[in-house]
């Protein structure tokens, strides 16, 4: 048995004991969390239905209108990307220039300047468009080609265009002489002999703005005689004699830039008409180009 005292002590303790079981018990259910609340519909919406308000209540639902999250996040990436590309063309344009052109014999600082401007991946099929500043000819479609950089420029330069010359450019192909001379001179007229190129041609033209140029859909052996006398011609596509035609709509002190000859040897002259009439002849480099088509495979040579 215990003595008094000791039973009392237990009793004690054991009191004590049930208070603070029962103190903390109370708490214990205090804390619990209430009931959740009942999900919103956005909340229970599946996750390829979340959308952002744009503004606009729905008359049927009384809802706002809303727009895929993905829309306003894709478009500022798009332009990111499409500014991103146009710069490397650029820095490919300036390495283009400088070591196809430049490094040559390509001395004119205008039409240096002139091919630095012109967007020449804009006249090339998107599927070579990675060749556009490469020192080679591409093809574009019809059997037709664009020319290799060094053959425009050495081509315009030698036909030494002046701000206030007026230019035929025979043979429009994608457009891309064309709108270097455009750089260059007042006015360019420019002709092709298949349709769908000629009409391509004249848009992507005025698209980049090029509205000194104006393209027809011809013959170009037989030049562009409402528009002339032309103070510079220059054909991208080779007859087997220089066109009559060609040299008559040539203003005096003008001069043609043509590739003569068969389709493997070609040689790129220079014809320039003098003050009295009479013309001078110049070769300058063998080159290949693709021929002339239409009047220029019946004429005979005139030389």
């Amino acid at each position: 048995m215990f003595p008094t005292t000791q039973r009392s002590d237990v009793v004690v303790v054991t009191a004590l004991l049930l208070i603070a079981l029962a103190v903390a018990i109370y708490f214990f259910r205090g804390q619990q969390p209430s009931a959740p609340p009942p999900k919103t519909e956005m909340e229970i919406r599946p996750p390829t239905t979340v959308f952002k308000t744009i503004g606009q209540e729905s008359k049927d639902k009384g809802s706002a209108t809303v727009a895929p999250l993905s829309l306003s996040a894709t478009a500022p990436k798009r332009k990111r990307a499409k500014a991103s590309l146009e710069q490397q063309q650029t820095l490919n344009r300036q390495r283009m220039v400088d070591r196809q052109l430049r490094s040559r014999d390509i001395v004119d600082h205008r039409v240096l300047e002139a091919i630095q401007r012109v967007p020449r991946h804009r006249f090339i099929p998107a599927e070579i468009r990675r060749y556009a500043y490469s020192d080679q000819a591409l093809p574009i479609s019809h059997g037709q080609t664009i020319s290799q950089p060094y053959i425009v420029a050495l081509m315009t330069q030698l036909a030494e265009p002046k701000p206030t010359d007026r230019a035929l450019d025979v043979g429009t192909g994608s457009g891309y002489q064309a709108a270097v001379l455009a750089e260059l001179v007042q006015d360019v007229y420019s002709i092709e002999i298949i349709k769908s190129l000629a009409d391509e041609a004249q848009g992507r033209l005025k698209s980049l703005k090029y509205n000194n140029v104006e393209v027809r859909h011809g013959d170009g052996y037989q030049g562009w005689k409402e528009h002339a006398p032309f103070d510079l011609i220059i054909a991208a596509a080779a007859p087997d004699h220089v066109p009559k035609p060609l040299v008559e709509q040539l203003a005096r002190g003008g001069k043609l830039v043509i590739p003569v000859g068969r389709r493997f040897a070609q040689d790129l002259l220079v014809i320039k008409k003098r003050a009295d009439g009479s013309v001078q002849r110049r070769k300058i480099t063998p080159v290949a180009f693709v021929p002339m088509t239409g009047e220029a495979r019946q004429k005979q040579p005139i030389d």
